[in-house]
């Protein structure tokens, strides 16, 4: 009979190693083998191939283990495994209420530090409240920082827009439409037939935090086209130069996910860079000369609801803001300072335009309506609802160049073209499964682009053709037609992908 060099007990399938010549199990060898390497008699290098089965004959049936031969020694070994049972309870047991002190000493130092904040909370604004007394008692008028003028949500409303804007936004009514009539596109701006060549030309990865990650708005500038704004699901608002592909500047100050973002560019004015975001509020920054570094110049907080909307009025002096409170507001970039509140409306506004000629405004609501209002006076000039339709938040909307029309989804996955002139709906395009996040016109009013769930799309304008599907990236949160249409950009999960003609 043989027995296991390692187990001491006669093996069930036994082999002998070549090297120390030692009989043992095979399934304890090999397992010894796999961590070793080694004979675990002799300490030489061993491998399963140096195993020698050792075929017994006859072949009976192994015996029994000595410890398994006798009633008494069974009932030791059942005894033994008791006990041992029973110890490793007890050690959970000892485990599980150590683990439940901890964490009651855990809540306790939480609830602790919970109150302290409160004290403190209560302390502060205590303070806040004598201070304001005692500057009142003194005659002392609290000022802002001339760094950051800052809207407060109280801030009254105003009725009627200053009569110098206006004036201003007639002045550029006026000018806007009569060029307009008469505008066309550029000798160099791109035509149809080349967009339905366009490949993908660049990427831009990993933009803003991984967690949360996503980029939900993006702008381009257009005196420096090589410059973008983008918005994140992690609050925060970045400046990125292509040609140099690095981070100009991150921009913090919001407490939620930002919505809209936008360039300020007019000609012998500083560059401003604008926000608005889900914590209800907007803000404005400029280039510092001495920091080298973007500043804060202007927060406005006078919503109570998330900012839905955000737009430069073609004067580029006048940002106009939709909010979830039912109202839109005007702030006059010059001054840093709102020059006009609209009355509340019966339905909160989920989406914001302006008329390229600067006289309309309008916004989206969740009823399926557009309300479209006359900006001098505050008035709604029309609205626009769908034929048997549903309730749907319109998520976004745009005016086409040309001013005779106005692009807004109906349903998740429809587009309706409204026609200003005779306020009904010319079109309804079918878009299938797509789900449409972002609608906009390019510049010469000859395509459409549609962001959605699977990439974007790029329409042509009338026809409704298909030049072509942008697929590469997926999901498509916003969509910006590039500098003479030569580049389509388009902000997919962390990523900004732009598509142009073939290199």
């Amino acid at each position: 009979m043989f027995f296991c060099a390692i187990s001491g007990e006669p093996p069930q399938e036994p082999v002998v190693s070549a090297k120390s010549g030692k009989v043992y199990e095979r399934r304890l060898i090999v397992k010894y083998i796999n961590e070793n390497g080694t004979d675990p008699t002799t300490g030489d290098k061993l491998e399963e191939s140096d195993l020698v089965t050792i075929k017994a004959a006859p072949e009976n049936a192994a015996p029994r283990p000595a410890s398994a031969t006798s009633i008494p020694a069974l009932l030791h070994t059942l005894q033994n495994e008791w006990d041992a049972l029973v110890l490793e309870t007890f050690a959970l047991k000892q485990q599980y209420n150590s683990t439940r002190q901890e964490l009651s000493y855990a809540l306790y130092a939480q609830d602790a530090a919970s109150r302290v904040v409160a004290r403190l909370i209560r302390e502060r604004d205590a303070a806040r409240e004598a201070l304001a007394n005692v500057q009142a008692n003194m005659g002392i008028v609290p000022t802002a920082s001339a760094d950051d003028v800052e809207m407060a949500e109280d801030a009254p409303a105003e009725e009627s827009l200053p009569k110098e804007i206006v004036t201003q936004i007639d002045e550029v009514q006026a000018s806007l439409s009569a060029q307009r009539k008469k505008r066309k596109p550029p000798a160099d701006y791109v035509i149809p037939a080349d967009v339905k060549t366009f490949t993908p030309n660049h990427t831009i990865p990993s933009l803003h935090s991984a967690s949360p990650a996503g980029i939900t708005s993006l702008a381009v500038s257009r005196t420096n086209p090589d410059q973008f704004l983008t918005g994140g699901n992690d609050k925060v608002v970045q400046l990125y130069d292509r040609s140099t592909d690095k981070v100009l500047a991150s921009l913090k100050g919001h407490q939620k996910k930002i919505n809209h973002v936008a360039f300020r560019e007019k000609e012998g004015d500083p560059v401003l860079l604008l926000s608005a975001g889900a914590d209800k509020i907007a803000k404005v920054w400029s280039y510092d000369e001495a920091s080298s570094e973007y500043i804060p110049k202007y927060t406005s907080r006078i919503h109570k609801g998330e900012l839905t909307g955000l737009a430069i009025h073609p004067t580029s002096t006048i940002m106009a803001l939709a909010s979830a409170d039912k109202t839109y507001s005007l702030h006059d970039l010059s001054s840093f300072r709102q020059v006009f509140r609209s009355a509340p409306s019966d339905e909160p506004f989920s989406s914001l335009s302006i008329h390229p000629d600067g006289a309309l405004l309008a916004v989206g609501t969740p009823s399926n309506t557009i309300q479209i209002y006359d900006i001098r006076a505050g008035a709604v000039a029309a609205s626009l609802t769908p034929p048997n339709s549903t309730p749907f938040t319109i998520p976004t909307l745009c005016f086409s160049e040309n001013g005779y029309h106005l692009a807004a989804p109906v349903n998740v996955s429809s587009l309706a073209i409204w026609d200003l002139r005779k306020q009904k709906a010319a079109n309804t395009i079918d878009l299938g499964e797509f789900k449409i996040n972002k609608v906009v016109y390019d510049f010469s009013a000859q395509m459409i682009g549609i962001a959605g769930n699977t990439g974007a799309r790029i329409l042509m304008n009338k026809s409704w053709e298909e030049l072509i599907k942008l697929e590469e990236g997926g999901e498509t949160s916003d969509l910006v037609f590039g500098d003479m249409g030569k580049e389509i950009w388009g902000a997919t999960g962390r990523e900004i992908r732009i598509w142009g003609l073939p290199v």
